[in-house]
C-alpha cells in the first residue's frame, strides 16, 4: 500500500488483516472443540467440498464424519501467518500449524501449513479455500527421518506436499550451490507468496 493511499483505505486494510488473522485461530478452536457449525461458518456459503459437493452443510457433514472416525482428540497450534491482498476484498495466505492427534492406538504429531484464499462478502472475511500441505505426521516417539514422512497408523507412508508447493525447495537441492544470477529484486509487498510460487501447479495431496 503506497504512501498516497487514503487513511480510510489504510484503516480498512488493518481491520481486514486482523479479521483474517482470526480465521485460522477460530478454525483451530472450532475444530478441536468439534463445533462443526462454528467451523463451517468460517467459510463462504458456496465453499467447494471435494469434487462434487458444495456448501457449508456439506463441509460440516464431511468434517463431522472425518473427525469422528479418525481422531479421539486434536490440538491445533497456529504459527506464522503471511497475508497478501489481491484487492480490498480478496487475499491469500500461508499459515503454519503444529498439531497433535489422539487416535485409538497412537499419539500422532504433525507439522503442516495451509495455503488459504480469503474473500470478503457483505463486509465480513471468510475462507474461500484451504489447501493443507504436510511435512510429517508420526507417532510422538518415532521421529520421521527420511522420505514419506506422513505416517499414520494403518496407512502406508506418503508425501504430504509441504515442500512441493514452492519450487524453491526442489531448485535448491538440484543446483548444489549458490546460483550464478544476482539476487532478485524484492517482491512487491502483496506479492511475496505469488513470487515464491512462480505460477507452479499445486501438488496433489493425499487426504486421509
Amino acid at each position: 500500500m503506497t504512501a498516497g493511499t487514503s487513511i480510510e483505505a489504510r484503516v480498512d486494510r488493518l481491520e481486514s488483516l486482523e479479521e483474517i488473522r482470526q480465521l485460522p485461530a477460530r478454525y483451530g478452536l472450532a475444530l478441536d472443540m468439534r463445533d462443526m457449525d462454528a467451523l463451517a461458518g468460517l467459510f463462504v456459503e458456496d465453499v467447494r467440498v471435494g469434487r462434487d459437493r458444495a456448501g457449508r452443510r456439506a463441509l460440516r457433514d464431511w468434517l463431522d464424519e472425518t473427525m469422528r472416525v479418525q481422531f479421539t482428540g486434536t490440538s491445533h497450534h497456529i504459527g506464522n501467518h503471511v497475508i497478501e491482498f489481491a484487492d480490498p476484498d480478496h487475499a491469500r495466505g500461508v499459515v503454519y500449524s503444529k498439531n497433535e492427534h489422539e487416535t485409538p492406538t497412537d499419539w500422532v504429531i504433525m507439522q503442516m501449513m495451509y495455503i488459504d484464499d480469503y474473500e470478503r462478502r457483505a463486509g465480513r472475511w471468510y475462507f474461500k479455500r484451504r489447501l493443507p500441505l504436510y511435512w510429517y505426521a508420526t507417532d510422538l516417539n518415532k521421529p520421521p527421518l527420511g522420505e514419506h514422512k506422513m505416517r499414520w497408523p494403518g496407512v502406508e507412508p506418503y508425501e504430504g506436499g509441504y515442500h512441493g508447493f514452492f519450487p524453491s525447495w526442489r531448485e535448491f537441492w538440484e543446483r548444489g550451490g549458490p546460483p550464478d544470477a544476482d539476487v532478485a529484486e524484492p517482491a512487491p509487498f502483496d506479492e511475496f507468496i505469488k513470487r515464491m510460487r512462480r505460477d507452479a501447479e499445486p501438488p496433489k495431496i493425499k487426504v486421509r
